[in-house]
């Protein structure tokens, strides 16, 4: 006689806690942040490369919002992920779940199994920040996901070029009629060429979908990933970009990133 094992799946994340939104079109709401580990893109603005690797242990915020952190291993079996979730989740705080990172889609077969036991516990909307270039990972979670931040990366900015990525996940999530926004990092690098063909992207695709100019936050000299600074543009650059990109779309916003100016993580 064979006795079947089941395996548990397991997450490497960096951290669990509770805090602000400071981006994007959720802003100023509160959500429950679950921080997975390993991305795949190397961006120059990146103010979270902490989250390129996994580290050997993850960050668990005991108490919402009071930043009292217990140190666990890595990987996370999925059971006690939804323990700490369960701890963090008091009555009518929380907004939504935000899976970030890192790129929380290379978790996607764990978020395929870890998305409906959370919905079925918290009764909370879940909302993905993704890079926006992994749409075959995007297709396996889509029936389980409430809302999508898709970061388009900019080459002039990012280092990175996307842009077959960029449409057929943007369309993905458009098709799935889920709320879905565009993030766009700029910064004194930003090239307006690029700016409006990402706009005209997203038109493409949905006029009605929002797009928001977030101008990039400099890093301390420590956390620079280029001999060249990354820097916020001039304000009336910014005010140009946005009039060139809204020739093309109704909704385009700046924001900066509110988190960094209200000491959120």
């Amino acid at each position: 006689m064979t006795v079947k094992t089941t395996v548990q799946p397991t997450a490497r994340l960096i951290e669990v806690f509770s805090a602000i939104q400071g981006e994007g079109l959720n802003v100023g709401t509160r959500q429950l942040f679950i921080r997975f580990a390993f991305c795949d893109l190397r961006c120059h603005f990146c103010d979270s490369a902490h989250t390129w690797n996994a580290p050997p242990t993850c960050r668990i915020e005991r108490s919402p919002g009071l930043r009292d952190f217990e140190i666990h291993s890595n990987p996370v079996p999925l059971p006690i992920l939804m323990q700490w979730v369960e701890r963090q989740n008091l009555p009518c705080l929380h907004d939504s779940i935000s899976l970030t990172g890192g790129e929380p889609l290379l978790h996607a077969a764990f978020l395929k199994v870890f998305l409906p036991q959370v919905r079925s516990l918290t009764n909370l909307p879940i909302y993905l920040e993704s890079g926006g270039h992994r749409p075959q990972q995007l297709a396996m979670i889509l029936p389980y996901l409430d809302s999508v931040g898709m970061d388009l990366k900019l080459p002039s900015v990012s280092g990175e070029s996307l842009w077959q990525e960029h449409t057929e996940f943007l369309q993905l999530c458009f098709n799935s009629h889920l709320e879905v926004f565009v993030k766009v990092i700029i910064s004194d690098h930003t090239d307006p060429a690029e700016l409006e063909r990402a706009a005209a992207m997203v038109a493409d695709v949905s006029p009605d979908i929002p797009v928001f100019l977030q101008p990039v936050t400099p890093l301390p000299a420590s956390e620079q990933l280029t001999k060249t600074p990354v820097l916020a543009p001039a304000p009336e650059k910014v005010l140009i970009w946005q009039a060139l990109m809204k020739q093309f779309l109704p909704q385009v916003r700046v924001i900066p990133q509110t988190h960094k100016m209200l000491n959120q993580l």
